[in-house]
């Protein structure tokens, strides 16, 4: 007797497609990349996410073989570069420079185009930067958070407060500044450090929470004043500045965070390689001396444990925003 074995005619072409399908993606993730990457800043030139993408482009275009390229995108609190990149083809050759005011966005805008833990990859962190008050130079009522405080509250229109835009860590570390104080102020949203910087320094705004590096040169310069960074550790490149901590309000502790995020469905051995080629740059000497000289700290990982991070600060900031009633239509 004749026993014949004849694999389903649906089956083998079911697993044919499947094998090619893979064939197609080993085929990419091995050839990628043969053409110039966008690596999009969702905030205007000059500022922080800048500088950081800049840096870790000029060291990706070596390391890669093909260019990187650094594309503007800013408005709404971040969030339109990183819908744009959520919306690009997942091929690899779009990428956002992403940083916590995504993971504060998210419960701040009623209704955003996209979901940030759903439609973008996570690749690697990059830095972290703490946060510093500063004022104007010429505002000498306020030498130091009290007397920054008790002017304020003597003042007879509110003082200015920038930051880089609604929903950013800026604009709610204005807010928990406010509520812990009991001043008030009035809160001005830019598209970014540079154009903030620039009123800040004009005197348009008092002061501001940005990051240390758009400022870093102006502190030392005289031109602006810095009074307490926001995270929980002095800053190394300021390290005569005390924390708000230290200055007597309680529970503050916010930097920001900076790294790399791809599309959701770009293949894992795009993201992987990608992951592997900017943990070897954020670790390497030379790196970390480019961050030390504008204030940020290198951090690099994997893509699991950025996402987490993401996941762990989305629940944080949503208390946060909840608590201090920051909402956008």
């Amino acid at each position: 007797m004749r026993i014949s074995f004849r694999p389903h005619r649906r089956q083998f072409v079911q697993a044919a497609t499947l094998a090619l399908g893979l064939s197609a993606t080993l085929a990419l993730a091995q050839a990628w990349p043969t053409r110039s990457i966008s690596l999009i800043v969702p905030f205007p030139a000059g500022g922080t996410t800048d500088v950081l993408a800049r840096a870790l482009a000029d060291r990706l275009s070596q390391s890669l073989g093909q260019p990187v390229v650094v594309e503007s995108r800013p408005g709404a609190g971040a969030t339109v570069g990183a819908d744009f990149v959520a919306k690009a083809k997942p091929d690899g050759y779009t990428l956002l420079m992403g940083a916590v005011h995504h993971t504060i966005a998210t419960s701040v805008y009623k209704k955003l185009p996209y979901d940030f833990q759903k439609d973008l990859a996570p690749v690697s962190t990059v830095a972290m930067v703490p946060n510093v008050l500063v004022v104007n130079a010429t505002l000498t009522p306020a030498r130091n958070v009290a007397e920054l405080v008790a002017f304020a509250k003597s003042a007879p229109t509110k003082l200015a407060y920038g930051s880089n835009g609604n929903g950013t860590a800026q604009h709610l570390i204005g807010t928990q500044f406010q509520a812990s104080t009991g001043v008030e102020l009035l809160h001005v949203p830019y598209k970014g450090s540079g154009p903030l910087t620039t009123d800040l320094l004009g005197g348009q705004v008092a002061m501001s929470f940005d990051t240390i590096t758009p400022v870093l040169q102006h502190i030392q310069a005289g031109k602006l004043r810095a009074l307490a960074v926001t995270t929980a550790k002095r800053s190394s490149v300021l390290p005569d500045v005390p924390t708000l901590e230290e200055a007597g309000l309680k529970g503050f502790d916010i930097g920001t965070w900076f790294g790399v995020l791809a599309p959701a469905a770009t293949p894992k051995d795009v993201v992987a390689r990608l992951n592997s080629e900017m943990v070897k740059i954020i670790r390497s000497p030379d790196f970390a001396q480019r961050m030390q000289a504008i204030g940020a700290e290198p951090l690099g990982g994997t893509p699991d444990q950025m996402a987490k991070q993401i996941a762990d600060e989305t629940t944080k900031f949503a208390k946060l925003v909840k608590d201090g009633k920051v909402v956008i239509d």
